[in-house]
């Protein structure tokens, strides 16, 4: 009997629990905004408090909880809303993670609780809600019960990813919270906003890497802003995004770790929201809201897609006209067109659980298995990144310059105009040499007529062998003349009267000794 009733109230904990995480749908808009804006208040005014301090495993996992009553009370203020609890998640930890990218107190309060939230459409599959604060910072979204308790858990994981690489694609989360209210429970977390809605995005795309099912519905395609998806990217945008080679790899290089990232804690299904606005069609094409953002308000360190892939981590600073212009997209082109490109990693709280692995074998039975959209952690990572390094972004091939080669074929003219120039000297010198060597040669004849005669060197071999020499280094002249020099003192030393037998022609190895010479001449030079 214990053991059924323990059954039959675990089992009514389930239901109310799952009834509490679909049943916020019957809350209304209003109630549900104004709650948030109360208990976001309420809570990140009371830990200004708290002192600063290391944050601790133990502070992970961390609730606390407030009763916010209709009339008010001593800690609370009145509001015109049902009675709510509300409860704040991790509060030091995500207070850190704040303080990481810039967000000071005053300023979170300032974008979340001013203006009404904003409500936004789900192009998704989940039963999620949408609000965008009114200086189109922060994007607040609702959560399952499964998807806020796989976060809680994650956030150790992620407290050391973001200390070692704040520049990451990967959504950056500034607060986990609870609204429960006769008996209905809405989970919530602020997020970054990737797309701002102060730029018209002319294309949006959510892009996984899988090719099953993966194509905009006629619903959707119906809508004023459309949300296309992987099938529809490769008819689209059948050439790619082309970036400079700098920009393509700090991209990619930031993809590959921000995947290796959720691979290591199990996550899969996840995508990149992709958003493309053409400069081409308006440079100050706008949308009705969030212009106050780029006007003195505050500016979230690493939120921008240039930030995040090439962020400095130097303090925010107004940004320059030209980045009024950009919004920090990163500048691409696709075909003539010049764009500009906004993107993050959306949907990272789903990890590969036995429901994810029982849907992917039923989805394998009916169709490829490698093309459904879940699968295993390390294979969905691979096939991401080989999607957007391949399909959806490409590296402008670089021009050839024929300028530049111009300019190397007319660097070599000056050094053949100063060879011509030395050759002409050299051979005078050298015709020099030998006429005074011959007349020595004359006036000697302490010497038999055995000896072998002196040889005087044909022009043509010699004008041929310094040309070479001289082509190839014009600093080996010195060696050739003194080669030159050594050469005829020792064949001087050796004849006698070898001139005059040469002039009668009686001596039988003229044409021998001739050929010898040569050859010797030949190896000096």
């Amino acid at each position: 009997m214990k053991r059924a009733a323990y059954k039959m109230s675990q089992s009514n904990e389930t239901v109310s629990r799952k009834n509490g995480d679909k049943d916020h749908k019957k809350l209304t808009t209003e109630a549900v905004k104004g709650a948030i804006q109360l208990g976001i208040g309420y809570t990140v005014g009371s830990l200004t408090s708290k002192p600063d301090r290391d944050v601790l495993m133990q502070d992970f996992y961390m609730v606390e909880s407030v009763f916010l009553p209709s009339e008010g009370s001593n800690l609370t203020p009145a509001h015109h809303y049902p009675d709510f609890r509300f409860k704040t998640y991790a509060p030091l930890a995500f207070r850190y993670f704040r303080e990481l990218f810039g967000i000071k107190p005053d300023n979170y309060l300032y974008s979340i609780c001013k203006e009404p939230l904003i409500e936004l459409s789900n192009p998704g599959a989940s039963s999620s809600w949408f609000y965008l604060t009114s200086d189109d910072e922060f994007i607040i979204k609702t959560v399952q019960h499964k998807e806020a308790e796989f976060l809680q858990k994650l956030l150790p994981g992620y407290y050391m990813n973001l200390n070692q690489n704040p520049r990451t694609l990967l959504p950056k989360f500034y607060g986990l919270y609870c609204i429960q209210c006769g008996g209905v429970s809405v989970r919530l977390v602020v997020m970054n906003n990737v797309l701002p809605c102060s730029l018209i995005m002319h294309y949006k795309y959510d892009l996984k890497g899988s090719t099953y099912k993966r194509r905009a519905s006629r619903k959707e395609r119906g809508k004023a802003s459309p949300t296309f998806k992987d099938l529809d990217f490769q008819e689209m945008h059948s050439e790619g995004l082309r970036f400079d080679a700098d920009t393509y790899n700090a991209l990619m290089k930031t993809l590959q770790r921000d995947c290796r990232v959720l691979e290591s804690f199990k996550i899969m299904d996840y995508s990149l929201l992709l958003g493309i606005h053409v400069l081409n069609k308006k440079l100050k094409e706008r949308g009705s809201r969030g212009d106050s953002r780029r006007q003195g308000g505050q500016k979230v360190l690493y939120s921008t897609a240039l930030e995040s892939i090439q962020g400095g981590g130097k303090p925010a600073e107004p940004p320059p006209d030209t980045d009024f212009d950009t919004m920090g997209g990163i500048p691409a082109k696709h075909k003539d067109e010049k764009l500009l490109i906004f993107l993050g990693i959306i949907d990272i709280l789903q990890s590969y659980r036995f429901i994810k692995k029982v849907e992917h074998s039923w989805k394998a039975l009916v169709h490829d298995g490698d093309t459904v959209s879940v699968h295993r952690p390390n294979f969905y990572a691979d096939r991401f990144l080989k999607f957007m390094g391949d399909t959806v972004f490409k590296k402008i091939p670089l021009a050839v310059r024929g300028a530049s080669s111009r300019r190397k074929r007319n660097s070599i003219q000056p050094t053949r105009s100063v060879s011509h120039e030395v050759l002409p000297t050299v051979k005078e010198e050298i015709n020099e040499e030998r006429k005074a060597q011959s007349l020595e040669n004359l006036d000697d004849t302490g010497l038999g007529s055995c000896q072998k005669p002196d040889v005087i060197l044909s022009s043509a071999h010699l004008d041929e062998s310094v040309s070479t020499a001289a082509l190839s280094s014009i600093s080996s002249l010195d060696d050739i003349r003194l080669k030159l020099e050594e050469d005829t003192d020792t064949r001087s030393y050796q004849t006698s009267s070898s001139t005059l037998a040469a002039e009668d022609g009686t001596h039988p190895c003229v044409s021998t000794q001739s050929s010898i010479a040569e050859s010797v001449l030949d190896v000096y030079l």
